[in-house]
Parts: structure tokens; sequence; C-alpha cells
């Protein structure tokens, strides 16, 4: 039996907490796994930024990536270590690259998902250049938004194509409104969607891999109460078993669609109908100050997912297979079948069974190091380090004990 290592690179930001956690419970674990005939090993280092070589060997054999969709050049490492050295990455780079959300939208209204009605409206301003103005003036049409607005119905969104964390979103009630958000758009290319309001319930579905966490979601509180604390929204009496089955097969759908082992979905539900409206988010916040009670979630499936992968030598999908899906859409049934069918094909893009097996087999001991280690003095040092780095010095104290007390509040559910 031949021992080997797999080695597991983490590719950050400005993340604090989540890296802290994830390689405290790993060294904890200590785990030499028997799969086939090897004894496999792990270790994890960050990944540094510097220049290199395209024909350089990458020493990783998984790397978890939170910096690329925004740094161009360790984006650029990323897919030379895919192209060059097959190494296995969350998320697939050109995939998070391009698939913006109204490529999102529209291939999800492909499949048949409600996604509320959008349109996309050119800029408002546009980059200077000498070939600007003459395409203006041969085919850019005039336009009204007060069209726009009667043909959607207010409310309605008005947020960036390409955007997220929250950066250009306008609720607009009428035609004054949205002359305004628009006016002041600037450069974005802009969507206006119907507004789905009143509802009645907003989650946040996040995938980890197989693994879903539905966590009610408050848009309108301060970022630290935006996830609400109830931890299984189906014994609280807040949604169905059967209501949990379609967001759970509605994220896994997008993700394996996209080729997204990790990213978060936002579905609104209005008169019984959950309507998904933003769902190209691959690279979902993990940080405890906004997770808090659910941040041990996500540290333990980033765990479990990066083991499973790394340990089993799971190949990375480099290109997109989107016929599976087209195929499902244009056969018969209505749209819950056909969204079970989707959930299907996720399912064996994902490896659901052989991943489950595997946790059973060897990671039994992590929920209980885990739970250990969230009760101590390093697991509290990390949450008040994120706090330390956003908010002003004399609300560290509150603001740590808040998330500490939450995570004790885990510890006990767990516990129990």
């Amino acid at each position: 039996m031949a021992n080997k290592i797999r080695k597991i690179g983490l590719s950050l930001g400005a993340d604090i907490c989540w890296p802290i956690c994830y390689e405290e419970i790993l060294a904890k674990l200590d785990l030499e796994l028997p799969i086939g005939r090897d004894k496999i090993r792990f270790e994890v280092e960050r990944v540094t930024i510097e220049p290199f070589d395209l024909r350089q060997p990458v020493k990783y054999d998984l790397v978890i990536d939170r910096l690329t969709h925004w740094f161009k050049s360790s984006r650029e490492w990323i897919k030379k270590a895919v192209l060059m050295n097959d190494v296995y990455v969350f998320n697939n780079p050109w995939s998070v690259q391009s698939m913006e959300k109204q490529t999102t939208y529209c291939a999800m209204m492909h499949l048949g998902m409600p996604v509320p009605e959008t349109m996309l409206v050119p800029p408002k301003e546009h980059e200077s250049s000498p070939d600007v103005q003459p395409t203006l003036n041969r085919y850019a049409r005039l336009f009204r938004l007060e069209d726009i607005g009667a043909k959607l119905g207010y409310p309605v969104f008005m947020k960036p194509y390409d955007g997220g964390g929250w950066v250009g979103v306008s609720k607009i009630d009428n035609d004054d409104e949205l002359r305004t958000a628009y006016d002041t758009s600037g450069k974005f290319v802009m969507h206006v969607q119907k507004g789905m309001l009143p509802f009645d319930l907003f989650v946040r579905c996040i995938g980890i891999g197989p693994q879903t966490k539905i966590i009610r979601y408050e848009p309108s509180a301060p970022l630290h109460e935006r996830y609400q604390p109830d931890l299984d929204l189906v014994e609280t009496g807040a949604i169905t078993a059967e209501e949990a089955e379609l967001i759970r097969n509605t994220t896994l759908t997008i993700n394996s669609f996209f080729g997204w082992d990790f990213n978060s979905c936002e579905l609104i539900r209005k008169d019984g109908v959950w309507y998904p409206i933003d769902f190209a988010n691959p690279c979902p916040d993990s940080q405890v100050t906004s997770l808090h009670i659910h941040f041990p979630w996500i540290v333990l499936s980033q765990i479990r997912w990066s083991l499973f992968c790394a340990a089993t030598d799971r190949k990375m999908r480099r290109n997109l297979d989107w016929e599976p899906y087209y195929e499902v859409a244009e056969g018969k049934g209505d749209y819950p079948r056909k969204l079970a069918g989707y959930a299907k094909i996720a399912h064996q893009r994902f490896d659901t069974t052989r991943f489950e097996e595997f946790c059973a087999e060897h990671l039994a001991e992590l929920d209980a190091v885990s739970l250990e280690f969230f009760g101590t003095p390093r697991a509290r040092d990390a949450v008040r380090m994120k706090v330390q780095a956003l908010f002003p010095e004399h609300e560290w104290d509150e603001f740590t004990e808040l998330f500490w007390s939450r995570i004790q509040m885990w510890r006990a559910a767990q516990g129990a």
C-alpha cells in the first residue's frame, strides 16, 4: 500500500475566519484514509501570488478558490493549473468569468424556471472611443423607460446585468424613480426585473457539491442580520419538506449546469410559487460576520467536499455540457417533472451517492471533532480576527460576543 499526499491549496482574498477553522479542524482530524491500494494523507497550504512560468509544475491536487473572480493574475494562474496540471478547482474559472446574471437568467428560463420577467436596457453612458458615436447614431433606438415600467408593472428592481454584492441595486415604485435610477446608473448595463412583492418568504440556499443549506434571508436587515438564525426551516414550519426539495433541486440544477462546486441561490415565495431571483453567486459569502450560526456548516461542507474530491482524485469537468438538461427541457412533462430530471443529472455530476458513502466511511469523526473545536479559544480568535477586520474598535467586543454566542447555539443544537 503506497502512502500518498493530497495537497489542498486555499486561494484567498480577505478571507480570515473560515480558512483558520478549515486548517485547524483538518489538523485535528489527522486523517490517513485507505483509498484503493493507497493510504491518503492531506496537507493544506495558502496559495501565494507571484510570477509564474506557464510550464511550471503545480504542487496542488485541489484548490479552493475565493480570489480569482476579481483578481486577474491569480485567475490566470488558476486557468493554467487546470489546463496544464489537471488541478481540480472550486469553481471552474471560465464559467465564473463568463456566466454573469444575464447568462444565468436566460439559461434557467430555457429550462422552465419561473424567473421573474426581466428586461435588459443599454447603458446610460458609454466608454469614449472613435466607434461609439457612429454606432449609436446608426443603430441605437430611442426607448421610453415608462414603457418598460408599464410592461413589467411596479415595483421593479434595477440592477447591473453582471453585478454582485447589492452594488447598483434599486427598488423602484414609479416612473420618476425609474428615470432617476437609470440617469444615475452611469456605464452599467442594467436589468430591470419585475419585483415579486409582496412575498411571504425569502431564502438563500447555499450549495457545496451535493450539500445544500436553506437559510431564511432578510435583505433589508444590516449585513450581520440578513441570514436569519433558524437552523432548519422545515422543522420550524416555515417551509414544507416538498418545498425544501424543490429549493435544493433548483440549487443543484443551477450549480451543476454551470460547473460550480459552490454557489448560493436566492428564491422568493409569492402566492405559493418559488421564484429564483438571483443565483449567479459562485463565490458565496463564507464569513462568520454574515453567517454566524450557519458558519460551521459552510466550513464542514467545504471540508467534506474538498477531501472527497482530493482523496478520490475526482476529475474536473473543464468544459460545460448542457445538452442533457436541454433534452429534459424539450421533453414531455410539467416543470416539477423536468426539475426532478435536472436534479438527477446534478446528482450524477456531483457523485452524490459516492460522496455520501465516502463521508460515512472516512469522515465519521468530523462532527465530534468540529463540535469540540468550535468551543475552543482558537475558534473564538478566528471570529474576533474577522470582526476586527470589519468593525470599528469600539464594537469589537460586542460583535465578537454576538457571533460567538450564535456558534455556541449551533453547538448546543448539534449536541442535542
